[in-house]
């Protein structure tokens, strides 16, 4: 039968045409990679563009760099610099960029996309727009109405109508997502105002959504202490909650051009100016713009402030208690100080809770310092109120690819590139969404049981 149709190939297709998909942006740095290794046709130039590009997938990632929004903000000589801390290797810059940006939002794995996020005694997943909670359901923290208490288990959160959520913040008492359409709900303890409704006078036990921002479309969320900030899809920042600016009540907002901009209390020298004023407005944190630094992404803990640049260097300051700073001491630092430690690598994401610090590592890695928490810095072979006051590679998640770190109070929970979650740290609460155990030292994986209800999601 001569008119059988004929399988075909990426190799059978023009040129051109194979440029057009590997350019898309819909391919990850690891797709390219597994590309190139599987044909020849992607070798060479074709005379389709330079010779200094050794292969079409080379290229497209020169391209896809180009096209990104961390890359094209950067300067010339930032872009070099980033260049020349990846070897050389466009395919390694465009992961770390992709890196970066997963950090904060959902992250591609195996099984999925998911985002996973810890709050004071609770956890928060996305796993492919599904919302999962477990812990403790204080204040209606869990999104499951007012008869739980508690979730031993992840459990699907019900939204008031299908909606696909797309990034999640946990707080202390309240919780956040923004969905697909940017619309934004909230939960939890209302009485601050922190959730963005009018009605204070009892907790919101499920998802509502936030009428203020009804016709403004978001694309970030963060819940702080009291407080929670938004971030428009056109650049702008909204808040609601408390307006005190005690304790650890402080914000931080990183613009396109890699300007910190710090607000709120100045105790713990958390705002990165050198004094513990308060402002009352943003304020650039001053020392990053002398030296040329880019930021990236910036995590705030409860006393120090951990934060990530351009080139995959990572900077702290605030109260050194614990070694969470990193420095090898416990010396507060009043302005943002490299932590050279680290300089030879290049992180991608940076994460800050009570008195400790986990950094992620383009290559899956995850560094940890601070204090153990009752276990929640992962390192079985430390007593469970010992104090790492310089990073230190977790060598209990090695032979694992971790693609997102979040920390709580007193438990850590991650991401690996299978589509893994794994958590360690105290569970007295169930945070670690486990029945029986007190506590893991150990990294533990979490499962998502399947019921009838996960189906419906």
């Amino acid at each position: 039968m001569g008119d059988r149709l004929k399988s075909s190939t990426m190799d059978d297709l023009p040129l051109h045409l194979i440029l057009e998909i590997l350019t898309s942006g819909r391919l990850s740095a690891a797709d390219l990679v597994c590309l190139e290794l599987t044909s020849r046709t992607f070798w060479g130039s074709h005379g389709l563009f330079s010779e200094k590009f050794r292969s079409m997938v080379d290229f497209a990632a020169f391209r896809l760099c180009g096209s990104h929004p961390i890359y094209s903000s950067l300067r010339n000589n930032a872009q070099s610099e980033l260049y020349n801390r990846c070897n050389g290797n466009w395919k390694r810059v465009l992961r770390f960029l992709q890196s970066v940006d997963q950090s904060s939002h959902m992250v591609e794995t195996a099984a999925g996309n998911m985002q996973i996020k810890s709050g004071r005694y609770h956890t928060l997943l996305i796993n492919d727009f599904g919302v999962y909670s477990c812990g403790s359901s204080l204040c209606g923290v869990l999104g499951h109405g007012p008869e739980t208490t508690q979730c031993v288990a992840f459990k699907p959160i019900s939204f008031p109508y299908q909606a696909q959520v797309i990034q999640v913040s946990a707080s202390h008492n309240h919780a956040a997502f923004v969905t697909q359409s940017g619309e934004v709900f909230t939960c939890g303890d209302n009485s601050s105002f922190c959730c963005g409704h009018r009605e204070t006078s009892r907790p919101i036990f499920r998802p509502k959504l936030v009428e203020a921002l009804k016709n403004i479309p978001c694309k970030q969320v963060a819940a702080g202490l009291s407080f929670t900030m938004f971030l428009t899809r056109h650049g702008l920042v909204y808040t609601c909650g408390v307006n005190a600016h005690a304790g650890p009540s402080y914000g931080l907002a990183v613009a396109d051009d890699g300007t910190l901009f710090s607000f709120g209390s100045g105790t713990n020298f958390c705002l990165g100016h050198g004094e513990q004023h308060n402002e009352l407005q943003p304020r650039a944190i001053l020392s990053f713009k002398r030296k040329g630094i880019h930021v990236v992404r910036v995590s705030a803990g409860d006393e120090h402030v951990v934060a990530l640049d351009s080139n995959g260097h990572v900077y702290t300051w605030g109260k050194g208690y614990c070694g969470a700073l990193g420095h090898g001491d416990e010396i507060d630092k009043t302005n943002p100080a490299h932590l050279t430690s680290l300089r030879s690598h290049l992180a991608v994401q940076v994460c800050a809770s009570k008195r400790k610090t986990f950094v992620l590592l383009d290559n899956g890695s995850v560094y940890g310092f601070g204090w153990m928490g009752f276990g929640s810095l992962g390192f079985p072979d430390r007593g469970v109120s010992d104090k790492v006051v310089k990073p230190r590679v977790l060598d209990s998640l090695r032979g694992r690819h971790i693609s997102q770190v979040s920390t709580g109070l007193y438990h850590t929970v991650v991401v690996t590139n299978q589509g893994q979650v794994l958590g360690f740290g105290d569970n007295e609460r169930a945070q670690l969404g486990h029945d029986t155990l007190r506590g893991c030292l150990e990294p533990t994986e979490i499962f998502i049981e399947e019921t009838q209800d996960n189906a419906q999601q």
